[in-house]
C-alpha cells in the first residue's frame, strides 16, 4: 500500500473532511501545489476563490471550492483552513 497523508479540511464554521489521501492539490498565491507523502513542511496562503482537490486511494477525488485561508504541511499531514469551503460534485471519469 502506498504511503498516505492525513488530511483535515476545516472552514471557519466546521470541520468538513478528515481522512487519508494520496495527494492534495491546492492553488496558493504563489501558484498551484501538489502535496504527496514526505513533502517538505510549508505554510501557504490559499488563492481567493480557488479549488482544493483531495485524491484518495482507489482514484476517488474530492473537490472543494474555497475562499481564502491557509494550507499547512507538516510531518503529521496536511491541514487546509479556509475562510469558507463548499464541496463540489466531482467530474465524471
Amino acid at each position: 500500500m502506498a504511503k498516505q497523508l492525513t488530511v483535515e479540511l476545516v472552514s471557519v464554521e466546521e470541520k468538513l473532511w478528515t481522512g487519508e489521501a494520496e495527494m492534495v492539490v491546492a492553488r496558493t498565491t504563489e501558484g498551484e501545489i501538489g502535496v504527496l507523502p514526505g513533502h517538505a513542511p510549508l505554510l501557504g496562503l490559499l488563492a481567493e476563490s480557488s479549488q482544493v482537490r483531495i485524491k484518495r486511494a482507489g482514484g476517488e477525488q474530492l473537490a472543494y471550492e474555497v475562499t481564502g485561508g491557509f494550507l499547512s504541511v507538516t510531518g503529521g499531514g496536511v491541514t487546509v483552513l479556509a475562510e469558507s469551503a463548499t464541496q463540489v460534485t466531482p467530474a465524471s471519469r
